[in-house]
């Protein structure tokens, strides 16, 4: 059983930075940890991931260049840095995790989630 935490959500107007923190009861190493967002109505939509011994990263084409996903290994945390927000950033942001060191995009591969951080983007 896994347990995340996250935190840092927050309101911020259009070019602003976040940075998002995952707590996870686990050694993160061992795992692969993705950051998801939804919005109400919509499907649950994969933002990025670290996975293996190396931390290998892998993002969404619409975050691409802009967020930097990155872990702190000894506090097994992982971190999502986000510049340049936009609205369409507007979002509840979910930490997810799943046993294997294979980074993947697909929320129905993760089965362990936190309950999720709030981040809305003004324009």
């Amino acid at each position: 059983q896994v347990q995340l935490v996250e935190s840092g959500g927050d309101s911020v107007q259009a070019g602003g930075s976040l940075r998002l923190s995952c707590t996870v009861s686990a050694n993160i190493v061992e795992n692969t940890i993705a950051w998801f967002r939804q919005v109400p109505g919509k499907e649950r939509e994969g933002v990025a991931c670290v996975s293996g011994v190396f931390g290998n990263t892998y993002y969404a084409d619409s975050v691409k260049g802009r967020f930097t996903i990155s872990r702190d290994n000894a506090k097994n945390t992982v971190y999502l840095q986000m510049w340049s927000l936009k609205p369409e950033d507007t979002a509840m942001y979910y930490c997810a995790a799943r046993d294997l060191r294979s980074y993947i995009l697909r929320a129905d591969q993760y089965n362990y989630w936190g309950q999720g951080t709030q981040v809305t983007v003004s324009a």
